[in-house]
């Protein structure tokens, strides 16, 4: 049920009380006049009492007819219905009025004021009606146009998170080749066993749009070990974040992987040049991931993809920019959380 047809199921009383004083107004104005001309009758009063509870009670009755039981129907079909059960509801009417006249009692269920009164009712409830089912179809259309931007976005986001894997596929196959022909068994099973890890979560990415920032620090500190193992310890992380809130902010998955993996394609990593990658959280709420800017002797043949791609995730998912700053000696992105 829509919320215009449970307001109006809810105030239901009220809303026939109003329509009912709505429709017998003209006889409530006329009412002075008419004691006046007629002079006191208790049976005049009860006459009156029996138009205002009966128009009340058959007020009530078609609106919860139409509510309930004409959902979908068109304005016609609905306003033929009403027309039908007033011409019934009419005749119950007319039938008691003449036999409460025959007492001697004055009535006017043959005028044209009750006539004009039974064409407004069915006026009034069929437009109540009709109003319910514009307002239903519109709110379908507001869930289904809803339901369709989401849908979307999932794509949207699922296809940007797919564009990460190949290239960190690649560069892990490339580690565990290099440790095969090292011939350290050891650090062949742990540098697998950690890599199953950082697969497992890739691959479960795909059925998530935001994490806790705690799943992606438990992923980074899996890839960590990688890291070490594919540059000799040349590059090592300072992760610095308060535990008490990191199950509290948010932020899109896989967003520190492309970070960490554009420090390795831009920067120059060796003896000579250690790099240290710093997470930490600001007083804003911001995942601010820095590293010192050691640039290559060429250019690395890539066009950003990597930071475009976060950039457009964060955009889709927490309606959020991220922030780059760079000098000549330190990389900062901010991640805006939630």
């Amino acid at each position: 049920m829509s919320s215009f047809d449970t307001y109006i199921s809810r105030k239901l009383p009220l809303v026939s009380l109003i329509s009912a004083v709505f429709i017998i107004y003209p006889n409530i104005a006329c009412l002075p006049w008419d004691i006046k001309f007629w002079g006191v009758c208790a049976g005049f009063y009860w006459y009156f009492a029996y138009r205002f509870f009966f128009f009340w009670g058959l007020i009530s009755l078609l609106i919860r007819y139409n509510l309930r039981r004409l959902p979908d129907a068109q304005f016609k079909e609905r306003f033929a219905r009403n027309f039908g059960y007033l011409l019934l509801a009419y005749a119950g009417f007319a039938s008691v009025s003449y036999w409460i006249a025959s007492y001697g009692i004055r009535t006017d269920f043959l005028g044209s004021t009750l006539l004009s009164q039974f064409f407004i009712l069915c006026s009034l409830c069929t437009l109540i009606g009709h109003i319910s089912m514009l307002y239903s179809k519109q709110r379908e259309k507001e869930h289904e146009i809803e339901r369709l931007r989401i849908e979307n976005l999932q794509s949207r986001c699922d296809a940007l998170a797919n564009q990460i894997n190949p290239h960190f596929f690649f560069n892990s196959l490339n580690g565990v080749q290099s440790l095969i022909r090292k011939k350290d068994d050891e650090k062949t099973l742990m540098y697998v066993h950690e890599l199953s890890d950082i697969f497992r979560y890739i691959l479960q990415s795909d059925k998530k749009g935001l994490v806790t920032l705690r799943e992606e620090l438990e992923f980074i500190q899996s890839f960590r070990y990688v890291m070490e193992v594919r540059f000799a310890n040349k590059l090592v992380f300072s992760i610095r974040v308060d535990e008490a809130v990191q199950d509290e902010l948010t932020l899109p998955v896989l967003s520190l992987l492309p970070l960490v993996e554009n420090v390795t394609v831009h920067n120059m990593i060796d003896s000579e040049h250690k790099m240290e990658i710093s997470i930490r959280l600001n007083e804003r709420n911001e995942l601010v991931v820095s590293n010192p800017v050691y640039p290559k002797l060429s250019p690395p043949d890539t066009n950003g993809t990597g930071l475009k791609n976060l950039e457009s995730r964060f955009a889709l998912l927490m309606n959020k920019q991220i922030r780059v700053e760079r000098d000549e000696e330190t990389f900062r992105v901010y991640l805006p959380l939630k």
